[in-house]
C-alpha cells in the first residue's frame, strides 16, 4: 500500500489546481482519473472549451454560408476537427504539467473507497491501494438519461459530449430538454445550418428568467428557425430508415405528436458522478439528489474528506470549482475565513447567440421579497457598438434598490454579455451604487459603455 499526504479523485479544475499547490508545498500527492481522455476535467474536454469553440465557429458559418447547408456541413466538419485538436492539446498539456512534478503521481484508473483513508484503484492490468491523510473528491457530474422507451436502443441518441464527436452535421437535430445546455446547443446547431426542434416538458420557457428576458430570447431563437414546444413529454424513440422519430405528448391535454430527425440530443440535466466510489465505505453521506453533503468549507461528513466541483451539487461552473480550490487552500494554509457564502452573488453566462448573462436577483424575485426597487431596460440596439458588429438583437435589464441605489440584479442578453457581466459583478461586490456604472468612462465604441445608459435611471 502506498501512502500519500493527499489523494485527489478526479482530474478536474479544482483537483489539478490543488495538486499543483500541494506539490509546491512539499506534499506527496496522488491523482486518480478514470479516463485518459479526461485529464483536465469536463471543461477542456467535453464542455466549456469545445462548446464555446464551436459556438464561435457556428457564428462564422452563419455569416459566411447562411442557407447553404452543404457549405455549412463542410465548415462543421472542419470545426469539429479543429475542436478535437484543441481539446487534445489541452488534455496533454494538463497531464504534462502535473506528471512532471516529482511529488505528484497520476493513476489512470477507477478509484473507490475501501475505508475513510484508503482508496482502491483499478488500473488497466492491475489493482493498487492508496492511503491518504487528506482525500479530495473531484469527480464532477454526468448527464441524466431519462426513462424514454427506445432511448437505449437508438443509434441516433447523444449526450452533449457524444454529440460533439459527431463530424456529420445533422439536417434536423431534436433536443429533449430546454435548459441552458439545450439552448446553447440549439443556438449553435441552428447557426451551423441544422433545423432544430426543442421539446421542453415544462410549461414555461426559461422559467428562472423574467418573462421579458425569456420572451426576448425566445423571439431571437425562433427567428433563427428554432422550433420550441413546451409541455412536450417525450414518450418513445425509434430509429427509422431515414433517421429517428420521437413520439411525445402534450402534458396539458395528452395529445400525441411525433417529430422526425436524424439526431437527438438528451439535455435533461446532469447529476453528481458518484457511481462506483463506494462512499458508504468511507462514511461520506449524500443528499436525495446524489450530491455529496458538505459544510461551508467543503468538508464532507468525514472531516478529512473534501468534495470540490460539480460532485457536491449546486451550480456547475468551472470558475466555482477554481474557487473551491481557494477555499480549501485557505482552510489548509490560510486564516480559515473563506467559505462558499463569500462568493455570492455568482454571475453566469449562457453562450447562446447573442449570449445571456446574469447576476443577482430578478425582477420577479425582487417583487416576491417585497423590495422597493426600480427597473431599467435597454434594447441592445441602443448601444452603437451593436450596429458596428451587426448584432443588434437582445436587451439589457437592471434591478436597482430605491433606498440605497445598490444594484440588486442585472441580466444582459446581448453580444459580449459574458464579458460585460463581470464589470457589473465587480461593481456589486465592491459595494458600488448604480451611479458608479452610470458615470464610468468606458472606451468607445464598446458594449461596456451600454452600462452608462442602462444605469442612467
Amino acid at each position: 500500500m502506498k501512502q500519500y499526504d493527499a489523494i485527489i479523485i478526479g482530474f478536474g479544475k479544482a483537483g489539478k489546481t490543488l495538486a499543483a499547490e500541494l506539490s509546491n508545498r512539499g506534499w506527496q500527492v496522488a491523482i486518480v482519473e478514470r479516463s485518459n481522455m479526461m485529464y483536465g476535467g469536463t471543461c477542456p474536454n467535453v464542455a466549456c472549451i469545445p462548446t464555446k469553440t464551436l459556438v464561435h465557429e457556428a457564428e462564422v458559418s452563419a455569416l459566411l454560408h447562411h442557407d447553404d447547408f452543404p457549405q455549412q456541413a463542410n465548415m462543421y466538419k472542419q470545426a469539429i476537427d479543429r475542436k478535437n485538436r484543441l481539446t487534445s492539446f489541452l488534455r496533454n498539456d494538463n497531464y504534462e504539467r502535473l506528471s512532471k512534478r516529482p511529488n505528484v503521481t497520476i493513476y489512470t484508473g477507477t478509484g473507490s473507497f475501501i475505508s475513510a483513508d484508503t482508496i482502491k484503484v483499478e488500473l488497466p492490468e492491475s489493482e493498487i491501494e492508496l492511503k491518504g491523510k487528506e482525500i479530495f473528491i473531484n469527480t464532477g457530474a454526468t448527464p441524466i438519461i431519462p426513462a424514454i422507451d427506445g432511448i437505449q436502443q437508438s443509434q441516433h441518441v447523444y449526450t452533449s459530449s457524444a454529440l460533439l464527436e459527431l463530424s456529420v452535421l445533422p439536417h434536423h437535430l431534436i433536443i429533449i430538454g430546454g435548459g441552458y445546455i439545450g439552448l446553447e446547443f440549439a443556438s449553435m446547431y441552428a447557426n451551423f445550418g441544422s433545423k432544430v426542434t426543442i421539446l421542453e416538458g415544462g410549461n414555461k420557457f426559461m422559467p428562472c428568467e423574467d418573462r421579458d428576458i425569456a420572451n426576448s430570447v425566445k423571439e431571437v431563437m425562433e427567428k433563427k428557425g428554432i422550433e420550441i414546444h413546451l409541455n412536450a413529454r417525450a414518450q418513445s424513440i425509434h430509429d427509422t430508415n431515414d433517421g429517428v422519430t420521437v413520439t411525445y405528448s402534450d402534458v396539458s391535454d395528452g395529445t400525441p405528436y411525433y417529430v422526425d430527425g436524424d439526431a437527438i440530443l438528451i439535455a435533461t440535466g446532469r447529476k453528481p458522478m458518484i457511481e462506483g466510489l463506494d462512499l458508504q465505505a468511507a462514511g461520506v453521506k449524500v443528499d436525495a439528489h446524489g450530491a455529496i453533503i458538505i459544510n461551508d468549507q467543503l468538508r464532507t461528513t468525514v472531516p478529512h474528506i473534501w468534495a470540490m466541483g460539480d460532485v457536491k451539487g449546486g451550480s456547475q461552473f468551472t470558475y466555482l470549482s477554481l474557487d473551491d480550490f481557494r477555499i480549501i487552500r485557505d482552510q489548509l494554509f490560510g486564516d480559515k475565513k473563506r467559505d462558499i457564502g463569500d462568493r455570492d452573488p455568482i454571475q453566469y453566462a449562457v453562450f447562446i447567440d447573442p449570449p445571456l448573462a446574469h447576476i443577482g436577483i430578478s425582477e420577479e424575485e425582487a417583487l416576491k421579497r417585497g423590495y422597493s426597487f426600480k427597473v431599467s431596460r435597454l434594447p441592445a440596439s441602443s448601444i452603437v457598438r451593436t450596429r458596428t458588429l451587426r448584432q443588434t438583437d437582445g436587451m439589457l435589464k437592471a434591478i436597482i434598490n430605491n433606498h440605497n441605489g445598490k444594484i440588486m440584479g442585472c441580466t444582459l442578453f446581448c453580444t459580449d454579455a459574458s464579458e460585460i457581466i463581470n464589470i457589473v459583478a465587480m461593481a456589486i461586490k465592491t459595494g458600488q451604487t448604480s451611479t458608479f456604472l452610470r458615470d464610468f468612462i468606458f472606451t468607445h465604441p464598446s458594449m461596456s459603455e451600454g452600462l452608462n445608459q442602462l444605469f442612467d435611471v
